[in-house]
């Protein structure tokens, strides 16, 4: 069950950072509504190492479609291009 607290809750924030844990956050509402969400540095970690694989994934799926639909470079034209530089 998610953890929801107002804003508010902040003044006396060691109890709302109390109820912050792994795979738990703490969601925040400002004026009834969702606002803000508290969690755990390691969740952030995850979250920013999943990120960094979907943008991976998406770049290798770019170049894939552009592979099949524009053509593939040769290994040889890998190797003159970069023996010119």
């Amino acid at each position: 069950m998610p953890i929801i607290k107002p804003i508010s809750d902040l003044r006396n924030y060691t109890t709302v950072l109390k109820d912050v844990a792994v795979g738990s956050p703490v969601y925040l509402t400002k004026n009834g509504r969702g606002c803000y969400a508290i969690i755990d540095i390691k969740d952030q970690e995850e979250y920013e190492r999943i990120r960094a694989e979907f943008k991976l994934m998406t770049e290798i799926e770019k170049g894939e479609r552009s592979g099949r639909e524009e053509g593939w470079v040769s290994e040889e034209d890998v190797r003159d291009y970069f023996d010119k530089k």
